[in-house]
């Protein structure tokens, strides 16, 4: 029994003196230790007199780490000892083991912390599979208990602080975390995003020299307030995201030009020789064609000495018609009956087809009842023929999307395709105003990337003289908070970490599936 006791004692309570172990059993599946205090006696914990009259004794069973994929158990045998000071508002006080468990405890205290890193790193339900693989049997709110108990971290007040929000539920209830920005770490989170707690916990914090936070209004208000000597930065990134809705809303504002010709309404060139158009077919050959060739050239020069062609038809002695036939002719093939075209009711209503049928809609009865509708002199016949055309035609590229243009205006031209180039170069060659604000953004781009702060509002000025959709919007806003973002285009520093204490954030947030409270997720924040 004496060599049980010393081996037990050596392995279970390793630096433990005021404890021994009277015995060991193991039974299903339990390891049972039986021990008691050796200590003579203890110091009341309400004067600090030493006594060692024993009172009473009770058993305290706690819990402790497994043993061998066993649950291990401890007997432990506690005395309650009798204060001799008559001064002493306790009669009586329990045997302390500090060392091994906390009062009313219980778990052991090394069990008590492999269960407070269990419930930091899985929360509740997904904590509670764990232990139980791992044999502590906690359920899930013992786990969370034991975050809720641990306390908050002390850190010292940050030189450079950093602000940003994150939502608790997503267009509802939002939260503002805060960070250290040189070293990278989480030191409180407050409860909403309004100016107000902000400036408390400024206040109560004095030391802050520079916050970078985002352009919400509450935060730089809480900054002004609660730091006032403090130099405001506006991020970067949410500069340039700022950038990219205004240019957004540009591009849609001029939707219009990112269509091709060839798809705004007009038929391409291959549709166009397919529905009987002047192609570039072999010339007609013979005396009949040199003979028609050398009289649209005549007629044309004529003309371009400026004759009438009425003058003409007598000077030649030609027929009127003869002579206006030559002359409304573009080639001299034209002038041959089977080459030239022939108008058509349909003519007028042509653009709307194609445009109809770009938009998907190719059912010759829809398009000829929405032709009917608007009262136009067309036949069934006349809209089957154009659509059989349309469709025997080679399928046209969509359109570039607003989204895509957005994209090709805010990336760097270095990482662009060199299809996307040249598609953009396209919609530019189109749209003198998107041209005009990709200069913009380009400029703006220079001024981020090279922190060239202090030429921003000569850019602000030039923007607004364009009076361009969403641009002249943005670039207005930023004289609000021109001191905040011209230290975010000057300075290095950013709220990078903030975001990424964010990404970290919507993980514990999913682990905590909504059920947790604010107090859990903020106390799990500050602790992970």
């Amino acid at each position: 029994m004496q060599t049980d006791a010393l081996f037990w004692d050596s392995l279970v309570f390793e630096g433990t003196d005021d404890v021994d172990v009277e015995g060991v059993t193991a039974a299903f599946g339990v390891v049972e230790v039986v021990a008691r205090g050796r200590a003579p006696g203890a110091a009341c914990p309400g004067c600090g007199c030493f006594s060692g009259r024993i009172h009473d004794r009770y058993q305290r069973r706690l819990k402790d780490l497994p043993l061998a994929e066993r649950g291990f158990v401890i007997q432990l045998t506690v005395r309650r000892f009798i204060c001799g000071s008559a001064d002493c508002p306790r009669r009586t006080f329990a045997e302390p083991f500090s060392r091994l468990a906390a009062p009313h405890a219980r778990f052991t205290i090394r069990l008590n912390h492999a269960l407070e890193r269990v419930g930091l790193a899985l929360a509740g339900r997904a904590g509670a599979r764990l232990a139980a693989q791992l044999g502590f049997g906690a359920g899930r709110m013992t786990l969370l208990r034991r975050v809720m108990a641990l306390p908050d971290p002390l850190f010292d007040t940050p030189r450079v602080l950093g602000v940003d929000d994150f939502a608790i539920r997503r267009g509802q209830t939002y939260s503002t975390v805060l960070t250290s920005v040189e070293d990278h770490r989480v030191v409180d989170v407050l409860p909403t995003r309004e100016a107000g707690p902000l400036a408390a916990w400024l206040s109560r914090h004095p030391g802050v020299e520079i916050i970078c936070r985002d352009r919400a209004g509450a935060y730089a208000e809480g900054a002004r307030r609660g730091a006032p000597d403090a130099l405001q930065v506006a991020d970067r990134f949410h500069l340039w995201q700022g950038l990219g809705r205004a240019v957004e809303t540009c591009v849609a504002a001029h939707r219009g030009c990112l269509r091709n010709p060839s798809s705004s309404g007009l038929l391409a060139e291959s549709t166009r020789m397919a529905a009987g158009r002047p192609q570039d077919d072999p010339a007609p050959l013979g005396r009949r064609a040199e003979r028609k060739k050398a009289a649209h050239a005549l007629v044309h020069e004529l003309l371009s000495q400026g004759h009438s062609r009425r003058a003409i038809a007598r000077h030649l002695g030609w027929g009127l018609n003869t002579v206006l036939r030559y002359a409304n002719a573009t080639h001299w093939q034209d002038t041959f009956r089977e080459n030239r075209p022939r108008p058509s009711r349909l003519d007028a209503y042509k653009p709307y087809l194609e445009r109809r049928f770009a938009e998907g809609c190719t059912s010759v009865t829809q398009l000829h009842g929405e032709l009917l509708a608007e009262h136009a002199p067309v036949t069934y016949g006349m809209v089957r023929a154009h659509i059989a055309t349309l469709r025997e035609a080679p399928p046209q590229a969509p359109p570039p999307t607003v989204r895509q243009v957005t994209g090709w205006l805010t990336r760097h031209p270095a990482t662009l395709t060199e299809e996307d180039s040249t598609a953009l170069k396209d919609v530019l060659t189109r749209c003198p105003e998107l041209a005009t604000a990709a200069g913009h953004v380009r400029g703006f781009g220079e001024i981020l990337s090279s922190r060239l702060g202090h030429t921003l509002p000569a850019w602000i000025d030039a923007v607004d003289a364009s009076q361009l959709p969403g641009l002249t919007g943005f670039a207005i806003h930023l004289l609000r908070d021109l001191d905040a973002v011209t230290a975010g285009l000057t300075l290095d520093w950013s709220s990078g970490s903030i975001e990424g204490a964010v990404n970290r954030i919507k993980k514990i947030k999913r682990q905590l599936y909504g059920r947790a409270g604010f107090e859990l997720l903020r106390k799990m924040i500050l602790l992970q």
